[in-house]
């Protein structure tokens, strides 16, 4: 196991090693010592013509290293342009992404691919305002396996091998031996070898800092001894480095699209997204298109009487119901104020079907609550529905009309009673 305080932290991108120094300095001076007795006993013109040789053959052999180290620097360099174009890639497409698991996966597929003598990978989260860890995403790892595992920081290979400081790439070629010594359960080790696909050698684990917090850590796997080069642990730097730019460009690039699309209170759609995503709902012929329109019934009586944080909590009830509901397979907003609006595939009955499902479900939870001897929110909508087509003023009209229909009746019967 090796802690390397990376290179390119003291500005280095390279550096001779002192097996390299001593072969460029002790092959010249090894040929001279070897000629010496014969350079002694041959004339002064021929002895400068030997020596002249041998630095020629030392000279030779320093630039043979030294093209060799440009090649690899070269190599290298092309590596570090690769994996900044694939993550300036990946942030440009952020909105692709469902969630950040999803993104995380995505990059971590590009970081194996991107590092020569990576086989496997893995990213491991740390839990916020804890030390708990879980793995989020794998390469060539049983996810299911690693996921069961109950570990902290302290547990994991770069708290224990950077001492706590978690700021630097961690070597390890010899992981059944460190596994060995490991504080983990026997089964949670027994996971830990038995997940990837062929079991790890060589692991490159690097830290992932977002914002001055451990984000978490990324780990390059290999089957082999000794894979990972002087190289491979600055690219994994340059990585982390990369990766940590990455993940916060792509939580702020979906906290800026949250903002601009959904509702902060209820978590649906808010009008804007509404209207932009309407121009692109596709009629379907065979079953209908409807629109629907909901208004709270009772939403000023629950904030005179209760207060807004009940009325708060009455919208977020009713757009709960609605989400889990519809919020997959329809374009479902708050529309404004009390007023959700969604466009709907048919049949008209099933619409209608699920509209009183909606209701009994609010009712229930409402009765339920009184049962207990909480503070009951009764929640009550009423709704208007009519056929779509993209004549949105005309639809918009009709649908709005008969939930003030519907509304009205409500009200009457309930004066009648």
């Amino acid at each position: 196991m090796l802690s390397i305080k990376d290179t390119l932290k003291r500005k280095m991108i390279d550096s001779l090693s002192l097996k390299t120094h001593l072969i460029l300095l002790g092959i010249p001076m090894l040929l001279l010592l070897v000629c010496w007795e014969s350079l002694l006993n041959i004339s002064a013109p021929l002895n400068l013509i030997v020596t002249v040789c041998i630095y020629l053959i030392g000279y030779g052999l320093s630039h043979y290293f030294h093209q060799r180290r440009l090649n690899r620097l070269w190599n290298h360099l092309q590596q570090v342009i690769h994996l900044n174009n694939t993550t300036f890639e990946l942030v440009n497409t952020a909105n692709q992404y469902q969630d950040e698991s999803e993104f995380l996966n995505a990059l971590l597929s590009k970081a194996v691919n991107g590092v020569k003598a990576a086989e496997m990978g893995s990213i491991i989260r740390v839990v916020p305002d804890s030390d708990a860890l879980y793995f989020e995403s794998t390469i060539g790892i049983d996810i299911e396996k690693l996921r069961k595992i109950k570990f902290n920081l302290r547990q994991s290979f770069e708290y224990r091998f950077s001492k706590g400081s978690c700021d630097r790439v961690v070597l390890i070629n010899n992981m059944a031996s460190i596994n060995g010594h490991s504080t983990l359960t026997p089964e949670d080790q027994e996971a830990l070898l038995t997940a990837p696909r062929a079991p790890i050698q060589s692991t490159l684990s690097s830290p992932i800092h977002i914002d001055g917090k451990l984000y978490g850590m990324l780990n390059l796997d290999s089957s082999k001894m000794d894979a990972f080069s002087h190289y491979d642990r600055n690219l994994a730097a340059v990585l982390t480095h990369e990766a940590a730019n990455a993940i916060a460009l792509y939580q702020k690039s979906r906290q800026i699209y949250q903002l601009a699309n959904f509702d902060s209170l209820t978590q649906l759609y808010n009008r804007q997204h509404f209207e932009s995503a309407k121009t692109e709902w596709q009629i379907d012929n065979a079953q209908g298109s409807y629109l629907v329109i909901l208004d709270l019934d009772n939403l000023k009586a629950i904030n005179d009487n209760t207060g807004h944080q009940a009325g708060d909590k009455a919208l977020k009830r009713l757009a709960a119901a609605l989400k889990q509901q519809w919020h997959l397979k329809h374009l479902v907003a708050r529309y404004g104020g009390d007023e959700f609006i969604a466009l709907c595939h048919g049949p008209l009955s099933q619409i209608e079907d699920e509209l009183n499902q909606i209701q009994q479900a609010l009712a229930t939870q409402y009765s339920l609550e009184k049962a207990a001897g909480k503070q009951a929110i009764e929640v009550k909508f009423s709704f208007g529905i009519a056929s779509y087509s993209h004549k949105w003023s005309q639809c918009f009209k009709a649908a709005d009309d008969n939930m003030y229909q519907q509304k009205r009746r409500k009200q009457q019967q309930s004066l009648a009673s």
